[in-house]
């Protein structure tokens, strides 16, 4: 039989993690009832300190887990970085996983922290498992916290942009520009954030995919690439093209190119994300640039606040974005 842990005692006796470990810690910080109710709860699960001899919050394993579902997107190596500079700085250690949006390398980081390898664990990303969510519903202060994405009602501590502002914003530009056939390139509709920009996308009077010309992705240089021969192989091409992520418009201005349509004198292209090689590309790339090392400064202190237990209920910090106009973007082209 599976040994009861520390998430399971705060469920049963009705707390905090960080509760159940003062009581072990410092029983005298907490109150004469609350401890009763742990010590009851501990007795009826069989709860006992692993084999190191502590519980999650007593023994400090100086590690933190951050998940990523793809460690070759620029924008979450940016991310990254932060998040290494700033645990550092406060004494922690990074474990990273490359997830490669496999749900079992996902399962098996949310398991560290229930053997108690990693004090806290950060998902970047849409690569919320299962267990993770459980552990966040049983438990108030759970040490998960998601970055980029927002996960409605999971009550799991997020980091993220407005992504609905941000993809509205992009579109009111096109709009103003005088664009009315805009293509859309999502990222996959399991992510939160590509379902919260392409309801952003939707303008009034704008409310199905037909009248969006919108073509799902992956946020990989070659599935911009397949949609953009999807988009402009239509009799009613767009004059724009609006992709979820940078990576996905560079493969949309490769195709362009290879087609001999100029950007943006025939097509103008959107991205998102502002990674490095944006301000590189031919032309230079309008795109919506994400505060990186804010997000990665920001999901670090938030996860080290709930381990320390100074953050007992689910927090959602909205970082600001910003549209970056560069080349790439112009007034369509005079029909004919």
């Amino acid at each position: 039989m599976a040994k009861a842990n520390i998430f399971e005692v705060a469920r049963q006796a009705g707390v905090s993690i960080a509760t159940v470990s003062r009581v072990f810690k410092k029983p005298h910080t907490v109150t004469a009832p609350t401890r009763r109710k742990v010590l009851q709860a501990v007795e009826r699960l069989g709860y006992a300190p692993n084999s190191a001899g502590s519980q999650l919050r007593t023994q400090r394993s100086g590690k933190l887990v951050v998940t990523v579902p793809d460690i070759t997107n620029p924008f979450y190596s940016r991310v990254l970085q932060s998040i290494e500079e700033t645990a550092q700085a406060e004494g922690y250690g990074v474990l990273l996983g490359d997830t490669q949006h496999d749900p079992k390398r996902e399962e098996w980081y949310v398991q560290m922290l229930r053997r108690r390898e990693a004090e806290g664990l950060i998902v970047l990303g849409h690569g919320l498992p299962a267990s993770a969510v459980s552990v966040a519903k049983a438990s108030d202060g759970a040490p998960i916290v998601s970055g980029c994405e927002y996960n409605h009602g999971v009550g799991i501590p997020s980091i993220h942009i407005d992504n609905q502002a941000a993809a509205r914003e992009v579109m009111e530009h096109l709009k103003g520009l005088g664009h009315r056939r805009i293509g859309i390139v999502t990222g996959p509709t399991v992510s939160t954030l590509s379902r919260d920009r392409l309801q952003g996308s939707r303008l009034k009077g704008e409310t199905s995919d037909r009248e969006l010309m919108v073509v799902h992705g992956d946020f990989t240089l070659g599935s911009g690439e397949d949609a953009a021969e999807r988009l402009l192989a239509r009799h009613d091409r767009p004059t724009a093209i609006f992709c979820f992520n940078d990576q996905m418009a560079i493969g949309v201005l490769g195709v362009a190119r290879r087609r001999g349509l100029s950007v943006p004198k025939d097509l103008s292209v959107v991205g998102f994300d502002d990674i490095s090689f944006a301000r590189y590309t031919a032309p230079p790339l309008t795109t919506v640039a994400q505060p990186v090392k804010e997000i990665g400064q920001e999901a670090v202190r938030l996860l080290l606040r709930i381990i320390k237990g100074q953050a007992l209920s689910p927090v959602s910090v909205v970082l600001p974005h910003k549209l970056i106009t560069r080349e790439s973007t112009a007034a369509p082209p005079k029909r004919r």
